[in-house]
């Protein structure tokens, strides 16, 4: 329970650090915001300029730069209706319903995002009932929002989060479960342990959000660098992690077939045979290695090396079907962290030790064009 708790504090401190400059981004930024609409526009009561900031910078992962467009289009709107409706109709539950319905309905027919929609919706309330007689027309609304989505991209760029910081932890996150999954179902092989292999699988079934996660921390990453004079010059580095996010989501889903078979195959009358589980050692601890090296901001030469090895390996003789398809997801897998450190695909087939034609049947998935989801 100790050791659990100790895991947790680690993992919210690791996650505080990493949206520490969001949380500065916002503070700094709504409070210039408010300055700026009060001191330089002259507006009495500018709410929606710190709101503007907040939304636009958050604390999360997104397209910040998309934001600001919906924000201050979502915003305009709410305030148009509102302000048009409640000085037609007055303010009260039913106006303020009417007032909502109204905003969202042409949001929705607008542009489906939902912070266009929802921007739409909470501004129209924000005029049907905090400010509506307080002397602000729409226009100065309107220039709040966008005084305060400036300067959010503005505080993005000036105090920016690191961006490789930000791409390596989440790679890094996909990285080690593609370890772990290897690792265990290696482990289950070598004891002929089902319920080893069962967690792997489990573990495997469970790595979509980390992916995702990465997908979207690879975005604002990119967004950062284009918007910061201060990471301009890096884009290069940053370049790496972009090579190997297609792969490495890839290689996460082959690893998915491979610990599925690798269950079905400890039922069989001819499981996998032990050796198999060093093969799959060397692809975890290589997956490793790829994340150090992209982490140190290094070409990740040292990764690759390890997964040629593998490639080269000859195959075991008297092997049964699911070992088949073992290994041809394992090889799947290796090519596929190849093209995570730079090479391209068919140079990564290339390194692959040639199949014989027994074995051409269930190992045939390898050069197989992929579906819409990746998959082979």
């Amino acid at each position: 329970m100790g050791t659990r708790l100790s895991d947790h504090v680690k993992e919210r401190l690791g996650t505080f650090s990493l949206m520490a400059p969001s949380i500065a981004q916002c503070a700094v930024g709504a409070a210039l915001a408010w300055i700026i609409a009060m001191e330089l526009l002259g507006h009495p009561r500018p709410f929606f300029a710190p709101i503007s900031v907040l939304i636009c910078v958050g604390v999360g992962l997104g397209q910040r730069l998309r934001r600001v467009a919906e924000l201050v289009v979502g915003v305009s709107l709410g305030v148009g209706i509102g302000d048009l409706l409640v000085s037609w109709i007055g303010s009260g539950a039913w106006q303020l319903a009417l007032v909502v319905a109204l905003a969202m309905a042409v949001a929705v027919l607008l542009n489906s995002g939902a912070l266009f929609v929802a921007q739409a919706g909470s501004s129209a309330v924000l005029v049907a009932t905090l400010v509506p007689g307080d002397g602000a027309g729409g226009l100065d609304r309107m220039a709040d929002a966008l005084t305060g989505g400036i300067v959010g991209i503005m505080a993005v760029a000036l105090l920016p989060a690191s961006p490789f910081t930000i791409a390596a932890k989440h790679l890094s996150g996909v990285l080690d479960a593609l370890s772990t999954v290897l690792e265990r179902a290696a482990e289950a092989i070598e004891k002929r342990d089902v319920e080893l292999a069962a967690e792997a699988l489990e573990e495997a079934r469970n790595t979509q959000e980390a992916v995702e996660e990465f997908e979207h921390a690879l975005e604002t990453a990119k967004e950062i660098t284009m918007i910061s004079p201060l990471h301009w010059h890096r884009k290069a580095r940053l370049a790496r992690y972009e090579t190997a996010a297609v792969p490495v989501d890839l290689a996460m889903r082959n690893a998915r077939v491979l610990s599925r078979r690798t269950l079905a195959s400890l039922g069989e009358a001819s499981p996998p045979p032990a050796a198999l589980a060093e093969a799959l050692r060397e692809v975890s601890e290589a997956a490793l290695l790829l994340q150090l090296e992209l982490g140190a901001g290094r070409e990740p030469t040292l990764a690759r090396q390890a997964l040629l090895a593998v490639a080269a390996r000859e195959r075991p003789d008297g092997l049964g079907f699911s070992a088949h398809v073992i290994i041809a997801q394992l090889r799947s897998v290796v090519v596929d962290l190849l093209q995570a450190t730079g090479m391209e695909h068919e140079a990564a087939t290339d390194t692959l030790t040639p199949l014989d034609e027994p074995a051409a049947g269930p190992l045939a998935t390898l050069d197989e064009p992929r579906d819409e989801a990746g998959r082979r």
